[in-house]
């Protein structure tokens, strides 16, 4: 069975990014994995901090398993993600596990080092796979066949210096809009803080709003996700492309 395995910084981040393509993934016959690298640690001005690793622990393992897929546990606490080799042994752990053949993750620019710094690590992650002589934690082997990295669209579609970021391909998410509002209200303890912190008023119509403007930019689809392909340098064969072939009916790419 082929395996589709989302890497990105806090619990959430699957929802408001990526959730409506891994649902059809998981149509499409791929096992689904989630690794959230934080623990959501810092998602709260009420909460202490391990009141809220624990709500949002259970939070993500509910909406994990809403489309099935199996979640890994995280790595460390929000803000505390760094490119080093300590965190990066943990995951390319994981990925030698899991042993995807496609790995979905955050874009290279985004608007916090969390998921800039989640992104390098995965891509890193992917990259070393196999690799011998690089240790992970905890020890596993080396893999071997392709893996194909995909890039997020970062949030709220711009990079730091507010410059609109095209994705290449568009999934269409239009039947599924209302299952991601549904996932991402698993995420309760977040509608407080993002109202508080990022002046989100209404969390889940704001994911409405982000798949509205990317579903504009397709000028094909009402909502939908962006996604663009790594470099296959290292990692997979040069035509390599899962994810488009797995969702021809659901994907459009302009340059088509």
């Amino acid at each position: 069975m082929p395996t589709a395995f989302a890497i990105v910084a806090h619990p959430d981040d699957i929802e408001f990014l990526m959730s409506g393509t891994m649902m059809l993934l998981g149509k499409a016959g791929f096992s689904l994995h989630y690794l959230n690298v934080g623990n959501g640690s810092c998602g709260s001005n009420e909460d202490s901090r391990n009141v809220i690793i624990r709500k949002r622990r259970s939070e993500g393992m509910a909406a994990a398993a809403y489309i099935g897929a199996t979640r890994h546990e995280s790595i460390c606490d929000d803000l505390a993600i760094f490119y080093d080799q300590v965190t990066l042994a943990k995951i390319a752990s994981v990925v030698r596990d899991v042993s995807p053949d496609i790995l979905l993750t955050h874009s290279p620019v985004d608007y916090m080092e969390d998921h800039t710094n989640v992104c390098r690590l995965a891509v890193t992650a992917a990259f070393s796979r196999g690799m011998p002589n690089f240790p992970v934690d905890p020890p596993r082997n080396s893999i071997g066949g392709n893996v194909t990295v995909y890039h997020a669209q970062p949030y709220f579609h711009h990079d730091p210096l507010r410059r609109q970021v095209v994705p290449e391909m568009y999934v269409d998410v239009t039947g599924l809009i209302e299952q991601k509002a549904e996932m991402l209200g698993f995420h309760a303890s977040q509608k407080k803080w993002l109202d508080a912190s990022q002046g989100l008023d209404s969390w889940v119509q704001t994911l409405r709003d982000l798949d509205a403007y990317c579903g504009r930019m397709s000028g094909k689809f009402q909502f939908a996700e962006g996604w663009r392909r790594h470099l296959h340098v290292g990692i997979c064969s040069k035509n390599d492309d899962p994810l488009r072939d797995a969702l021809a009916d659901h994907v459009f790419l302009p340059t088509d």
